[in-house]
This record gives structure tokens, C-alpha cells and sequence, in this order.
């Protein structure tokens, strides 16, 4: 708003039509840039208005409070009622514990010990369930899991001395041998090709360095002919007067469409002459009216928008309804 109240030149500049000058499609008149820097307003009308006027955000209170409101004095049942709950939290029961009494994944907590209870002597009772639950006698205990662990280089059951001094039989030698594979297995080939020693030292033949070096073309992909209407590649004459044969004439023709084919209809049509001179009926108009409807101040404060008359509380359902009222039998 400094801008517009500055000089001549400048406003002429910034807003053409500040002096009567026809505003152009690239800025905005004067009147509309004042009307735009006005602060919005509220959508509530003479009919929907009522109560007090609130501002969100500040600490004012909705309705104002009456001096009798602010000068009365509670009952004995109020003050009964606003005395706060006794701490019955005294001597060990201290309101503020250490943490270390709720910490996580305790299954109790931790209180401290009298000196009483330290020197106490346990009775046998007790020493009898404190004892661990042993097993029963059938019991077998399990193999220790290093047992069936991999990679172990001492044998994993106690072997016997007799069984170390054993000979070797020809039938154990037979089956402690690994499995061969297939006598027309062929294994993988090693991903390293070896080259001979003679092909290191070997000389390329004219053949060869002619057969390698790389075709010269010019610079883009394109060819100078030296004409631009010339084609990218030479056509010969015969290519130029050959005609098509029937058969390449019949494949070269589009596929059609099926029988009674329709096409879509375009989504742009005219409007006739008539209908753009019609006159709409007085209905029309009547129809063509907006339903006006109170604003969402009025309905979200209205307390009555929810009652029923007492006239719908009296009216009778018409046999009608009563049967499109009837559940579906499934």
C-alpha cells in the first residue's frame, strides 16, 4: 500500500489504471488492489448473528461472568468436595522411590533389608523349598550339544583301543571311498583362457591388419550426397520403376472395420440455432433457483435442529411404506 500512495509516475507504472488509464490484462486497478487488501470478513448475517462476539486465540471468556457469580461464596459440600485426596505414603513408603525399585524386567521390587532380617536364621522349612526340583530317577540325561557340532577334528564318541589297532578290511576300504562321478563327466571350464607361447609372438597378415581397421564415415549420422532431396541410402532404377505385384498390393492394404461398426461420437458438438435462442419457461426458472440455506453458524449453535414436531410424532406410515419397510426374506 506504500507503493500506491507514492508519486504519479510510479503508481502509473505499478497500476496502470490509477489515473483512468484502461487496465490491461497484466495488472489490477486501484479500486480492486484496495478491495483485496481489506481484512476477510465474516460469513454470519442479521439472522444467524447472535450472542457475543468471539476472538480465537485470546483468553477472554466466552460469556461475561456476573459480579453476584464472582462475590458468592462455596457451600460446606463444595469445600467437602475440593479438599485434596491424604497422602497415606509415610516412614518407608516414600512417595519419591529410587528407580532403580521400578526398573524393567524385574519380577519384584527392590526394598531395602532390615538389619533384623540379615541376621535371621532360616527355619528348615524353608531350606526344604528352597532346594531346586531334581529330576527322576529314569531320567536320562541329554548329549551335550559339542557332540553334534560341525567341523570337529577329534572324533565326537570314545573310541576303544581295540577298535584303533583294528586292520583295515578290503570291504571297509571299498566304502570308505568318495563317490566318482559319471565316466562322461566333463568338468567346468576354467574362466582364464591359457594362450600358447606361439600365438604371443605370432605376426598379423596384410589380410588381417586390412580386415581391422575401422570403416571411415563422415562426421553425423547422415550421408553427403551432395543433394538434400536424394534419400539416405541410393535406390536403384529398377527399385524406382518396379510396380507391386497383387498379392504385396493386397497386404498392403489397412485392416477395416467389422460390420456395423460404429465410431465414437465426438465429444465437441454444435449447438443448434434454436436452442441457442430459446427462452426458458417460467419453471425452468423456478427450478433454476438456488436453495438458500442458513449458514454453519446458525445449525452447529441451532438446539432445536434435531426435535421432531409434534406433528411428525402423530403421523401414520401409509400402507406403502410399511410394505418397502418389510426386511428382504433371503
Amino acid at each position: 500500500m506504500l507503493e500506491i500512495q507514492g508519486s504519479v509516475s510510479h503508481e502509473t507504472r505499478i497500476f496502470p489504471n490509477i489515473h483512468g488509464i484502461r487496465p490491461s490484462s497484466r495488472g489490477y486497478s486501484r479500486e480492486r488492489m484496495l478491495e483485496l487488501s481489506k481484512a476477510k470478513g465474516t460469513k454470519q448475517i442479521w439472522l444467524t448473528s447472535f450472542g457475543p462476539k468471539l476472538y480465537w486465540g485470546d483468553q477472554d471468556m466466552m460469556w461475561p461472568i456476573s459480579d453476584a457469580t464472582l462475590t458468592a461464596r462455596p457451600t460446606q459440600r463444595l469445600i467437602q468436595l475440593a479438599v485434596a485426596k491424604k497422602n497415606f505414603q509415610h516412614g518407608t513408603n516414600r512417595e519419591n522411590r529410587p528407580e532403580f525399585v521400578y526398573s524393567c524386567g524385574r519380577n519384584s521390587q527392590i526394598w531395602e533389608v532390615s538389619k533384623k532380617e540379615m541376621d535371621a536364621v532360616t527355619s528348615d522349612r524353608v531350606l526344604e523349598l528352597s532346594q531346586p526340583k531334581q529330576p527322576s530317577p529314569d531320567y536320562r540325561e541329554h548329549r551335550q550339544s559339542r557332540q553334534y557340532s560341525c567341523g570337529r577334528v577329534s572324533p565326537i564318541w570314545k573310541v576303544k583301543k581295540r577298535a584303533l589297532s583294528c586292520p583295515n578290511r578290503a570291504r571297509t576300504a571299498r566304502l570308505a571311498r568318495p563317490k566318482e562321478p559319471h565316466p562322461q563327466y566333463e568338468p567346468n571350464s576354467e574362466a582364464e583362457t591359457l594362450i600358447k607361447p606361439t600365438a604371443k609372438h605370432a605376426m598379423a597378415s596384410e589380410r588381417v591388419l586390412d580386415l581391422a581397421r575401422p570403416k571411415t564415415r563422415n562426421e553425423g549420422p547422415f550421408i553427403d550426397s551432395r543433394f538434400p532431396e536424394d534419400s539416405v541410402w541410393r535406390v536403384t532404377s529398377q527399385a524406382r520403376t518396379s510396380s507391386a505385384s497383387p498379392r504385396t498390393a493386397e497386404l498392403a492394404k489397412y485392416k477395416g472395420f467389422a460390420e456395423g461398426y460404429v465410431s465414437n461420437r465426438s465429444v465437441q458438438w454444435s449447438v443448434s440455432r434454436a436452442a441457442r435462442k430459446a427462452i426458458a419457461t417460467p419453471r425452468a426458472e423456478e427450478l433454476a433457483k438456488p436453495i438458500v440455506r442458513a449458514s454453519m453458524d446458525h445449525v452447529q449453535f441451532n438446539q432445536d435442529a434435531f426435535l421432531v414436531s409434534s406433528v411428525a410424532m402423530k403421523a401414520k406410515c401409509t400402507p406403502r411404506l410399511e410394505e418397502l419397510a418389510q426386511p428382504i426374506q433371503r
